[in-house]
């Protein structure tokens, strides 16, 4: 895991949207990608933003948004410009997953994420009686609610890493279209000449 740590002039900025309930694992999966390491991370108030260069031709620029009831009510004025969505869900916590979903469904209605992919991290997997990704696939809708945009759910573990590479590998590559079909061709321009 690791980021790349060479700046290639041609990389393209993608802006990442990170939601998900307080104590979801949303901070610390972003620090364990960023670092490769185990970083002790408390409750987000108001929000976080890192880099992330996963590959040469794409920068992505996390915005990891606290997930508290007040923090929920102004997620969707992180919206505006995003070109993915990440959403993170504590599958042990079987008490608080329907508001999970409502809160999920209500942020997937913004105009200003429409379209964006989506990729669904089923977190907490290392727990005994982690709800599968197909429980989380089915009782989050996700095969309607994100019919009219590429989405993908990622089971992971936010504290060993494990599913972390995937998930945002698959964002990577949902990103990358997303951005050709509005127009932007630099980044396939630039894969070419690699």
């Amino acid at each position: 895991m690791g980021l790349l740590n060479s700046k290639h002039p041609q990389t393209k900025q993608a802006r990442i949207l990170l939601l998900g309930l307080d104590s979801a694992g949303k901070s610390t999966l972003l620090y364990k990608l960023k670092l490769a390491e185990d970083v002790a991370t408390s409750p987000t108030i108001g929000f976080n933003v890192e880099m992330l260069e996963l590959e040469r031709s794409l920068s992505l620029t996390v915005w990891d948004v606290g997930g508290q009831e007040k923090m929920r009510t102004i997620w969707g004025c992180y919206c505006e410009n995003t070109d993915g969505l990440v959403y993170v869900v504590d599958s042990t916590d079987k008490q608080r997953l329907e508001d999970s979903r409502r809160q999920f469904e209500h942020i997937l209605k913004n105009e200003h994420i429409k379209s964006a992919p989506v990729v669904l991290l089923a977190n907490k997997q290392d727990v005994p009686g982690a709800l599968t990704v197909e429980d989380i696939t089915r009782m989050f809708n996700v095969k309607k609610l994100c019919s009219d945009r590429n989405w993908y759910v990622q089971p992971c573990c936010a504290i060993t890493g494990d599913g972390l590479a995937q998930g945002f590998r698959k964002l990577t590559e949902f990103v990358k279209s997303h951005m050709k079909s509005r127009g932007d061709t630099g980044i396939l321009q630039e894969e070419l000449r690699l």
